[in-house]
C-alpha cells in the first residue's frame, strides 16, 4: 500500500510539473490577454505596470479598512440611534477631539496615497533612457496605421481579423488569436528596447491602451501625444482601443508582438519588401518555437 501510495504521489508530482512548465512555456511564448471572469490586472510585462500593480495592491490597505470602518460607523448608528432605541435624539453639534480626528486622519492618508502616485505619475513621464525605436500609431474609425520611423520608413494598417480570414492568415488558433482581439498585422518591437510611441488620430478622439506594459494614451486628431514602454518578455500581447468612438470602437484591437532583436531585424527587412510574406515567416518562426516549447521538447 505504501508503495503504491508513493508511486501515486510521484505520478501526480510528475504531471502536475509537467502542467506547470507547459502553462508557463504558453504563458511566456504566448504573453497575456484578457481572460474570461479576469478581476485583477493582466500579468505586466514591462516595470512600469510593476509599479502600477504594486500602487493598486498598495491602495488596497487603506481602502479595505476605511470601508470596513464606514460600515461599522453607519451600523452603529443604525441600531444605537434609531428611533425605538432612542427616542429623544442627541442635540450635541460640536466636539473638539472627533473634529480633529477626522480632519488629521483623512489628510495622513492622502500623503500616504499622494506621495507614492506623484512618484509612479513622474515615472510614467519620465523614461529612462532614450528611445531606440520609434513608432507612429494613427488611430481610424476603426483601424490602427503603423510607421516605423526607421532609416527607411515603414508604414501599414492594423485592423480586426475578420472569422474568414484565419486560414489564409495561418490564425486559426483561438487561444493564441481571439476572437475579436486578433488583427490582421501585428506591431512588431524587439524585447528589452526602449520605444516611443507618437500617438494622433484622423478623426476622433481614440485611445491606445496596452495594459500588459501599464501604457494609456489619448489619440487626439491635430495633436501628437507621446508614450513608451520596453517589454521584457517576448510573446504576442492584446489591447483595445479604451475611448468611446463610434459604432465599431469594440472592434478596434490592439495587438503588439515582442520578438528577439533578430527576430525583429529580420522581419523588418523582409516587411520592407513583403509584409504579408515577413509576418507568415515570423509567425512560423515563434509559433513553431511555442509549440515545441509547450511539448517539452
Amino acid at each position: 500500500m505504501k508503495r503504491a501510495m508513493r508511486k501515486f504521489l510521484a505520478s501526480a508530482t510528475f504531471l502536475a510539473s509537467a502542467g506547470a512548465a507547459t502553462f508557463f512555456a504558453g504563458a511566456t511564448a504566448h504573453a497575456d490577454q484578457p481572460r474570461p471572469w479576469q478581476t485583477g490586472f493582466q500579468a505586466p510585462a514591462t516595470d512600469m505596470m510593476r509599479q502600477i500593480e504594486w500602487f493598486g495592491n498598495y491602495t488596497l490597505w487603506f481602502i479595505v479598512p476605511i470601508t470596513i470602518l464606514v460600515l461599522v460607523l453607519l451600523g452603529i448608528c443604525i441600531l444605537r440611534f434609531r428611533a425605538s432605541a432612542n427616542p429623544v435624539p442627541s442635540k450635541t453639534s460640536h466636539n473638539t477631539l472627533i473634529e480633529v480626528i477626522w480632519t488629521v486622519g483623512p489628510v495622513v492618508i492622502l500623503l500616504f496615497l499622494a506621495i507614492p502616485s506623484f512618484q509612479l505619475l513622474t515615472a510614467q513621464y519620465t523614461p529612462p533612457e532614450e528611445a531606440k525605436l520609434t513608432v507612429k500609431a494613427t488611430a481610424n474609425q476603426w483601424n490602427w496605421d503603423y510607421e516605423y520611423q526607421t532609416d527607411s520608413t515603414l508604414s501599414f494598417n492594423s485592423a480586426l481579423l475578420q472569422e474568414g480570414d484565419r486560414a489564409a492568415a495561418g490564425k486559426q488558433d483561438h487561444q493564441i488569436y481571439p476572437r475579436l482581439l486578433a488583427v490582421d498585422n501585428e506591431l512588431v518591437v524587439p524585447v528589452n528596447t526602449m520605444t516611443r510611441v507618437l500617438i494622433t488620430a484622423t478623426d476622433v478622439i481614440h485611445s491606445f491602451a496596452m495594459p500588459a506594459f501599464g501604457i494609456k494614451m489619448d489619440a487626439i486628431p491635430g495633436r501628437t501625444n507621446e508614450t513608451w514602454f520596453k517589454a521584457e518578455k517576448e510573446g504576442l500581447y492584446y489591447g483595445q482601443c479604451s475611448q468611446l468612438c463610434g459604432k465599431d470602437h469594440a472592434f478596434m484591437p490592439i495587438a503588439i508582438r515582442v520578438v528577439s532583436d533578430a527576430q525583429f531585424n529580420t522581419w523588418l527587412a523582409a516587411a520592407k519588401t513583403s509584409l504579408p510574406a515577413a509576418n507568415k515567416a515570423l509567425m512560423a518562426e515563434v509559433d513553431g518555437a511555442n509549440k515545441v516549447a509547450a511539448a517539452g521538447n
